[in-house]
């Protein structure tokens, strides 16, 4: 392994052993990764591929289909804004509009800081907070165009740092049940066995 943190290393092994086939577990080492890198690095799905018995492009394929996976270098907050219907009506394209201005790039793109990506969502399913906004899978809505300044303003002083974790971090929790292979609970038995 030549990427991940020898931390993450064992966290992966641990998640490994929840799944009846390594490969299984691909996915939570993306994310995984991804907490640590706040994107998956060349050198991340590589360790990834290695560890779950698969190829590089395997990891690759799967990560860039999913939008809460990132290949390519993100903001510290990757800020998406809904322009779905309900959201649309609500003046979600003025809003995106506003967004853009106020950071000073276009939907796709990063700060020059590095702090904020832009991205228009399809649908972020908060239509009861038209037009709604997600930071880092966190919703904010309704927003109109100062209370987003406001968000941002709020997100660069750290005022939300205790709710939205850099991008990449899904969860702070920490998965320690499911389902655990017949391998890792013999392996159980024989440190109990052991240690006895």
């Amino acid at each position: 392994m030549a990427h991940l943190s020898e931390e993450n290393i064992a966290r992966a092994t641990a998640i490994i052993a929840l799944y009846p086939k390594r490969r299984s577990a691909l996915i939570p080492l993306c994310h995984l990764a991804q907490s640590q890198d706040g994107y998956l690095t060349e050198e991340a799905m590589e360790d990834i591929a290695g560890l779950c018995g698969v190829t590089p492009a395997e990891v690759r394929g799967t990560a860039s289909f999913y939008d809460m996976l990132k290949t390519e270098p993100v903001g510290r907050y990757v800020v998406a804004v809904c322009t779905n219907i309900a959201c649309m009506l609500s003046g979600a394209y003025e809003l995106l509009e506003h967004a853009q201005g106020h950071l000073a790039v276009h939907v796709g793109e990063t700060s020059a800081d590095g702090m904020f990506t832009l991205e228009e969502a399809e649908c972020l399913a908060g239509c009861d907070m038209a037009p709604c906004v997600q930071v880092n899978h966190r919703f904010f809505g309704p927003l109109g165009n100062e209370g987003f300044d406001q968000l941002v303003a709020d997100l660069r002083e750290g005022s939300h740092d205790a709710d939205v974790p850099h991008h990449g971090v899904l969860s702070r929790i920490e998965r320690r049940v499911g389902l655990v292979t017949k391998k890792a609970r013999a392996k159980t038995t024989e440190d109990v066995e052991v240690s006895s």
